[in-house]
């Protein structure tokens, strides 16, 4: 990839990561019916933050993988499976922080302790570190389900991908429950587990994908025996 067009992935990811912040933003306050929301702002604020660090760092060591993320969640050659799967994914997250809005902050339906708060802002950090380490090891971690042979597709079996074999997935349980978290709703926690529960699926049909089509993965899936969580699952 040439300067010029880091440059404009770059560009592309600036933009697109202010647009999600944004959208992001008017969910929280609107559902909360108030921008005097200290919680709602210190998740933004995580997010923002990460995603900048991570975003640059990648367009410099790993620009490729930069560019297939911020591709349409709806491609060609998608398995046709991982459309309403990926729809349920987006829409229960929609769900999550309209829920948290609700719940923690306009009705006061939970109660949340300040130190599972912060726990839940550590998680998120946590969280947007494995998904950045996982984007540097991996260039092939498109955000739809497909073998990417126009890029020489390949089984990725170092880094996070030696513990488990979707760390990303991984990642996201550790981000939607530190959201909940974080944001101090129950309610918002139960749609997280809802959303672990498609991941987790995903997960499964995912490999039944790749160890039918991707050579090497078989094999692989055989020497690393967990998908998400080391010793569990």
């Amino acid at each position: 990839m040439t300067n010029a067009e880091r440059d404009i992935v770059v560009r592309r990811f600036v933009v697109q990561t202010l647009l999600w912040l944004a959208i992001s933003g008017a969910i929280l306050f609107a559902s909360a019916g108030t921008v005097q929301w200290p919680e709602g702002w210190a998740y933004l604020g995580l997010w923002l933050a990460g995603a900048i660090i991570s975003g640059l760092t990648l367009a410099q060591k790993n620009p490729e993988i930069l560019k297939e993320r911020m591709r349409s969640p709806m491609q060609a050659q998608q398995k046709r499976w991982d459309k309403p799967l990926l729809w349920a994914i987006f829409g229960g997250w929609t769900v999550l922080l309209i829920v948290a809005g609700l719940d923690a902050v306009r009705f006061g339906w939970s109660w949340m302790p300040l130190w599972l708060e912060i726990a839940g802002a550590l998680a998120l950090v946590f969280a947007i570190y494995v998904f950045h380490i996982v984007m540097l090891e991996n260039s092939y971690a498109s955000p739809v389900v497909k073998i990417d042979t126009e890029r020489g597709h390949r089984v990725v079996s170092t880094g996070p991908y030696a513990w488990v074999r979707h760390p990303m997935y991984a990642g996201a349980i550790f981000y939607f429950l530190g959201t909940a978290l974080l944001l101090g709703s129950w309610y918002a926690f139960a749609i997280g587990i809802v959303l672990i529960a498609i991941i987790a699926l995903r997960a499964v049909w995912e490999e039944e994908t790749l160890k039918a089509e991707l050579p090497g993965y078989a094999d692989y899936a055989s020497r690393v025996t967990y998908r998400l969580v080391p010793g569990v699952w």
